[in-house]
């Protein structure tokens, strides 16, 4: 068919055609209205991706309702400014190692010091925890995650001098606390553990007089998310503390009710700040464990704090009067500062969709090793490259064929498998024997 007159086609042609003749017009008049109108409004499409750009971003932004760790952050709970103490603008970097051939200086400029501590404080803020060279390993982890964090105004006490030279060699701030403590882990609840929990009492009452603000913490846990903008929106608290409670009495990231919170108040977590209340605090309950060696840090800590509980402070902070009806307690809620229980066990934080902010080793078995493990099986403890390939022998097994053999079926059950204890072990270690030869070995 040739080309003649293009109209004359179209019009000759069924209803169908002549549709869709025109919306093919219509769609080539329409794209060329828009190309021209883009070549000659180039500054007014400019504005208009400024504008689409800038809508997209208020759209990105949390809104204030929305439901989060951050919540109820309120403009009255803002980060209060830093009180006019001295501090040092620069922190010098955490992880930085000496220079190569350089000497540890005198054991002497480790000493606590208002100075010494002054050089690893940000914003009034010091982040402490304290052991002895056994618990090596649990304070690298501890450095690790904060520094991971950002977060470098930290500090660690050293209970002997083995620990102390082999965190200065790391790079890792430290001070020596004088104790001369045994290099080895004491065991908890023994005379050295509660000796320990001494050396806790008199570092925060020696800190608390610097004026600076304390998170205190024990070395068996580790911290998932920086806990300073959390601690920042209770400015009125005097103590904050984590508890041992099993059961949360909030469903967000508001402090535990103190009414509702019956478990003791566990101190491997707690953040101080240096106000009168809580220096009287500090001091009383030293003087009370130097008094009597039977007494248990906690237990006199949650003795002395409880001698006077409520009432509420307000009806808002879930702060509470206790101890002497003047200083203000915080209950950190134990969904998102977990104990052992809670974040291991329960997991608590999962079930109500929040994020924790750390994980405390307790309500666990098998002493310090118990610790490590349950870390490790949450992969949030730091091991070194040797842990993973330590050299010796590995063993393999492929155990699918002995599974296959102690599963039988229902009708040869009675024949198969022997119905006393002894005979059941006996038969296990026989099939298991009989499958040796599926296992791997492989030498490092």
């Amino acid at each position: 068919m040739g080309w003649g007159n293009p109209f004359k086609e179209v019009a000759n042609s069924k209803p169908l055609f002549l549709a869709i003749y025109a919306t093919v017009i219509f769609g080539i008049l329409v794209s060329s209205f828009y190309v021209l109108s883009a070549v000659f409004s180039s500054s007014g499409s400019f504005s208009s991706v400024t504008l689409s750009t800038s809508a997209a971003s208020d759209a990105g932004r949390l809104p204030l309702d929305r439901p989060s760790n951050d919540s109820h952050i309120k403009e009255a709970d803002a980060v209060p400014e830093p009180t006019s103490q001295p501090q040092s603008k620069l922190l010098k970097p955490i992880w930085e190692v000496p220079p190569p051939g350089s000497k540890i200086p005198h054991l002497k400029s480790f000493k606590l010091t208002k100075e010494l501590v002054q050089q690893r404080v940000k914003n009034n803020v010091v982040v402490v925890t304290f052991g002895n060279f056994a618990f090596m390993d649990f304070i690298l982890t501890w450095v690790k995650h904060l520094t991971d964090l950002g977060v470098d105004n930290l500090l660690v006490g050293a209970m002997d001098t083995k620990l102390l030279e082999a965190l200065y060699w790391k790079g890792i701030p430290v001070f020596d606390m004088g104790s001369h403590m045994s290099t080895i882990d004491v065991g908890w609840g023994s005379p050295t553990f509660h000796k320990m929990g001494r050396e806790k009492v008199i570092l925060i009452d020696s800190i608390l007089p610097f004026g600076f603000e304390l998170l205190m913490c024990d070395t068996d846990m580790v911290w998932l998310k920086d806990p300073l903008p959390y601690l920042a929106r209770f400015p009125e608290a005097d103590v904050l503390t984590s508890t041992d409670q099993v059961a949360p009495t909030v469903f967000d990231d508001r402090l535990d009710v103190w009414q509702q919170t019956g478990a003791a108040y566990n101190i491997g977590i707690f953040h101080w700040r240096p106000t009168d209340s809580s220096k009287k605090l500090a001091k009383e309950w030293k003087e009370m464990l130097l008094a009597d060696e039977t007494i248990w840090d906690q237990n006199g800590f949650n003795e002395i704090i409880r001698r006077q509980l409520g009432p509420s402070v307000d009806e808002d902070s879930g702060l509470v009067y206790a101890y002497d009806g003047n200083l203000k307690l915080g209950l950190l809620p134990v969904s998102i500062f977990c104990s052992g229980h809670t974040y291991f066990i329960q997991a608590i934080y999962e079930q109500l969709k929040l994020e924790p902010y750390a994980v405390h080793t307790t309500f666990q078995y098998a002493g310090t090793e118990g610790k490590r493990h349950r870390l490790r099986e949450a992969k949030v403890f730091y091991d070194p490259p040797e842990y993973y390939d330590s050299p010796g022998l590995y063993q393999f097994s492929d155990f699918t064929a002995l599974y296959n053999n102690l599963v039988v079926s229902k009708k040869d059950v009675h024949q198969s498998f022997p119905s006393d204890s002894f005979s059941q072990f006996t038969y296990f270690i026989q099939k298991a024997m009989s499958n040796f030869s599926g296992t791997l070995w492989f030498m490092s």
